[in-house]
């Protein structure tokens, strides 16, 4: 436990230590260091580092066992014989098609939104709002992704290192989220529909309009896949959700789990 505290704290520090100057440099939005919100953004980082090894193992590790006990070893064991940047490669795009659908139904699934609601509820884009997930949302959104990489066979539940492959996959999708919600003006030309650019992670917070789009981690191609792209040549408007959220650390957590409020009824129809 200490020493994964003590690494998520350096790397911390290794991205502030590059993304504070890039914010005041490139910056979209007027960049402050101590923007209202700052020290709670800072609180979830260091929970979102602490996440992978005291919520999301145990379950990956049963999901893994029990993808590799229901399907043949023919499915899961397809991808052994490429090598392992292969193997990297693949599990990448296949991870991002999980990773979509998980992050979709975060959205469209209302008792899923209420834990996802959190991420959306910051009103000013920075590297630290990547941190800023609820632990129930981080451990569905990336088990959706595993359970695609287990059943395909691009992660092993057995073999030398069977940690490996999802390791990476998820290491790297986590180091581009910070450069998706840093305060750049960064885009990437006709790059950006081949890689996630800002603009494209920018649009998916908005407060008003197209947060049902782009909810690829680094492939934008998936949202194209599956309808839900959106990029056009200017940015968001505002930030943040409508619904009021707690201001923080412990409200935001444990906000989720308060009663959920009835739909709205709807009108009746009028008398003749």
């Amino acid at each position: 436990m200490f020493t994964q505290l003590a690494r998520t704290i350096a790397t911390l520090a290794v991205v502030l230590a590059v993304f504070i100057p890039l914010e005041a440099r490139f910056a979209l939005s007027p960049a402050r260091v101590l923007y209202p919100g700052v020290w709670t953004n800072l609180g979830w980082c260091l929970i979102s580092g602490l996440v992978p090894l005291v919520v999301l193992g145990p379950p990956a590790a049963l999901l893994a066992w029990g993808v590799h006990t229901i399907l043949p070893g023919s499915v899961t064991g397809a991808a052994a014989h490429l090598p392992l940047w292969a193997r990297m490669a693949c599990a990448v795009a296949i991870g991002e098609i999980g990773f979509y659908w998980g992050h979709r139904w975060s959205h469209e699934w209302r008792w899923l939104w209420r834990f996802h609601a959190v991420h959306h509820s910051a009103e000013h884009l920075s590297v630290l709002v990547n941190g800023r997930a609820h632990p129930v949302d981080m451990m569905f959104t990336r088990l959706c992704g595993l359970v695609l990489l287990y059943a395909t066979g691009f992660a092993a539940a057995v073999g030398p290192d069977p940690a490996l492959v999802p390791a990476v996959v998820l290491a790297v999708s986590a180091l581009w989220s910070y450069l998706l919600h840093a305060n750049v003006r960064w885009r990437f030309g006709p790059f950006e529909h081949l890689v996630a650019s800002p603009a494209f992670h920018h649009w998916h917070h908005s407060r008003d309009d197209h947060r049902d789009h782009n909810y690829a981690p680094m492939l934008p191609v998936v949202d194209r896949l599956f309808g839900t792209l959106y990029l056009p040549s200017g940015w968001p408007s505002a930030y943040g959700i409508a619904a009021p959220m707690p201001a923080t650390l412990l409200g935001q957590l444990l906000e989720p789990f308060a009663p959920i409020p009835p739909l709205p009824s709807p009108p009746s129809p009028a008398s003749p």
